[in-house]
């Protein structure tokens, strides 16, 4: 039962199917009615019919009397909300028996919504007519309860979702745009935007809005304070919380003013911390990215970066790019005389320097240690690379404040341009690199620009450093050896292994030419180890050939870049093992460039090795950053004299006083002293006089190869025994006698 249309009888207020109006028991039943929570009718069937009986718990449940439904029947039907009246009418129609109980909408005399559950069973009376005989129960509470759950579910599921989304690791705009969408339709509003708080803390800006022209927002102050309350007139409001402080908002609103619970404000709040949460690890992701792209120290670019950007510039053959490459001079005296705190604040007050001497829009990095590049793109012509290289040095011309002081640095530069053949990243970056170090050979604080000159120098270095790599593979290198002689007799103490390069084209290649390539190449690692199992295998022949002959001593260089390897002392355990040579036949030769490098790590390199039983030299000293420190705090065993003093004595004053020092010094310190580059009798002479045990040089031997050692090694008056040291290989004796692996 839902509408009754205008009544054609007698309106009826009585209970239907009781006695005459006004007996007893009709009283009785209708105060038992009228006390029910709910409405009990009687009336005709159809949309057309009248109302017989309406119990008074309409007014509790509608707001309206009794009489009011009874005179005027369309009232029912009017009230009826309109998305569900055409709905109720339709069953009116269908005089279906037993009745479906109905639940629709009402309208309050108030406005407000009922929902109304409408139970009905057609009864025919007396006179054979059919009425609807029906109960109507209020069930708003329970409706707006399913509502509530339902839209309690629909919120969790749209925070699923975008939760869902968030972890996916979607872009943070997306996410944003989505979770406005999905918000006002759950919310049933118009409008919302995402409020990011400017850094003022009193302005916003929108990074994602959703039919903002709805809304009448105001200016921006009063949205940001509107951000203190959780909910607006016509809106709710879910705060983003950031790494450090309030990030910004999400904000829903309506074109008109409507009550917001805690449950749509909770909903809101959970979008709003999905949102915090993307955006807090979006920002953790920049800043990882950052970091790895990035120097710690100065905040440019880092090399990763930088060759990057130099990549996707070169993309464009027709573009004409620069690289400018710097280092420092003598930075390292810096770290050595004042600290690596105050080397890394250098570093640090050179990146603005340089920004003031380049174009805007270049980008500037740090490479590593003192070394800066900066990359020129888009430039006409070689005559911006040279100004900004210009101005680059004369950056440097002022001085640096420091917390120590005033500090001058000077900068070394190099200039390479592609030439609009598709250069590889890697050649232009090798090509600025051989610039600047031509400018340091120059004078330093100068600039050069990389020529054909020069890359015919680079080529001819590269083909070198390709033959090297097969020399290693094809046996080409040798090992030769230069004894060390007692001034006393002039009998061999120890000898010293130096390399040397056969190479099957060129001939004989001077150590001068090829070990700087293979240091720089990284070759120096796999030919120094095998220039030391080649020496301690044959120092072990020797010792067989010979058993009652005191154990000969071998030297071995060692380079820089074998010293730096945190495993050397295992290497030199294990070729030790190999060839069976006693530790204390083995002394590795160091230079003071090795321990200025990395002191810390290089003395446990030496005193895990030292332990071994192995012996250590300092060679070429005198001439580095000397320092007694080295003498007293390293297990060092020997020095040498380094061949620029020797060679000067007796008659340069400065080179006598100097070696006489040294030779005196090492005395002291229970040191062995070897004198090298021993080439005349007056070298001699001047070295007996200081007392110095050993000497190394033309003057006794030039480097020879195993077997002439071997006959030297003879015991005099032997039938083998040579009447004169031969054996020497002339292409050897004419290369530099003092150049080993190091070299």
């Amino acid at each position: 039962m839902s509408s009754h249309g205008p009544a054609s009888e007698p309106q009826e207020v009585g209970l239907p199917g009781g006695g005459p109006p006004g007996l007893p028991s009709e009283l009785a039943a209708r105060t038992l009615v009228d006390q029910l929570p709910a409405i009990l009718y009687v009336a005709d069937v159809g949309v057309e019919g009248r109302w017989h009986y309406v119990s008074r718990g309409v007014r509790a449940i509608l707001g309206f009397a009794p009489e009011e439904l009874l005179e005027d029947p369309n009232l029912w039907a009017r009230q009826i909300h309109p998305d569900d009246r055409e709905r109720v009418f339709e069953r009116e129609c269908e005089l279906a028996e037993p009745a479906v109980p109905e639940e629709y909408r009402m309208r309050h005399r108030d406005g407000s919504i009922v929902w109304l559950r409408d139970e009905a069973a057609l009864v025919v009376d007396a006179n054979g007519r059919m009425r609807w005989h029906g109960v109507m129960s209020d069930i708003t509470d329970r409706k707006l309860a399913e509502t509530e759950l339902e839209r309690r579910a629909e919120q969790q599921a749209v925070v699923a979702r975008l939760g869902k989304h968030a972890l996916e690791g979607g872009a943070i705009d997306e996410l944003m745009n989505e979770s406005l969408a999905h918000a006002t339709r759950t919310l049933g509003l118009q409008a919302g935007a995402v409020f990011e708080q400017a850094g003022d803390g009193d302005s916003l800006i929108v990074r994602a809005g959703l039919n903002l022209d709805v809304l009448s927002l105001g200016p921006a102050s009063d949205r940001a304070a509107e951000l203190a309350s959780g909910i607006g007139q016509s809106g709710v409001i879910g705060r983003i919380e950031g790494r450090h402080g309030r990030w910004g908002v999400l904000w829903l609103a309506g074109a008109q003013e409507r009550p917001f619970g805690a449950a749509d404000v909770d909903f809101v709040q959970a979008l709003a911390n999905i949102l915090a949460d993307a955006i807090q690890r979006t920002a953790s992701e920049e800043d990882i990215r950052y970091q790895a792209l990035h120097d710690p120290l100065t905040g440019l670019p880092n090399r990763t970066l930088f060759l990057d950007r130099l990549e996707q510039s070169l993309a464009s053959p027709e573009a004409q790019v620069a690289v400018v490459l710097l280092d420092l001079d003598n930075f390292k005296l810096v770290n050595d005389s004042l600290g690596h705190s105050t080397g890394d604040e250098l570093l640090i007050e050179i990146a603005p320097r340089l920004r003031t001497a380049v174009r805007p829009g270049d980008t500037i990095a740090r490479l590593g240690g003192d070394e800066f590049v900066v990359l020129l793109e888009g430039i006409p012509g070689q005559g911006v690379a040279l100004r900004v290289a210009e101005r680059i040095v004369s950056a440097f011309e002022l001085p640096f404040q420091l917390s120590v002081g005033e500090h001058y640095a000077k900068a070394s530069v190099g200039i390479a341009i592609s030439d609009g053949q598709g250069s590889p990243a890697d050649s232009l970056m090798r090509d600025a690199d051989a610039a600047m170090y031509q400018a340091k050979e120059r004078g330093r604080a100068r600039f050069e620009i990389f020529d054909r000159a020069m890359r015919a120098r680079t080529v001819a270095r590269l083909s070198l450093e390709n033959d090297l790599r097969r020399a290693l593979e094809r046996d080409q290198l040798e090992v030769v050896y230069q004894p060390i002689v007692t001034l006393a007799d002039g009998s061999i103490a120890s000898v010293e292994a130096l390399l040397r390069w056969e190479h099957p084209d060129r001939g004989a290649i001077s150590p001068a030419q090829f070990i700087p390539v293979a240091e720089d190449s990284g070759l120096i690692e796999p030919i120094g180890c095998w220039v030391l199992e080649a020496a301690c295998a044959q120092a072990t022949r020797w010792h067989e050939e010979l058993p009652d002959s005191r154990p000969l001593g071998i030297s071995v260089n060692v380079s820089l870049r074998q010293f730096t390897q945190r495993d050397l002392g295992k290497t030199v355990a294990k070729t030790l093992a190999r060839t069976g040579l006693e530790p204390e036949c083995l002394c590795l030769e160091l230079t003071e460039s090795v321990l200025m490098k990395e002191p810390e790590g290089v003395s446990q390199t030496i005193q895990r090795v030292a332990d071994l039983g192995v012996r250590f030299a300092l060679d070429d000293f005198g001439t580095g950053y000397s320092s007694l420190a080295y003498l007293t705090r390293l297990p060092i065993d020997g020095l040498k004299v380094d061949r620029s003093f020797v060679q000067a004595l007796p008659n340069d004053r400065r080179s006598t006083a100097i070696t006489t020092a040294i030779v005196r010094m090492a005395q002291a310190l229970s040191l062995e002293v070897i004198a090298e580059g021993v080439e005349a009798a007056r070298h001699v002479e001047a070295l007996r006089d200081m007392h110095c045990e050993l000497a190394q040089g033309f003057h006794f031997h030039p480097p020879l190869r195993a077997p002439a050692i071997s006959q030297l090694l003879r015991p005099p008056g032997s039938p083998a025994a040579p009447s004169a040291p031969t054996g020497a290989d002339e292409r050897y004796v004419r290369q530099s006698p003092h150049v080993g692996s190091r070299r």
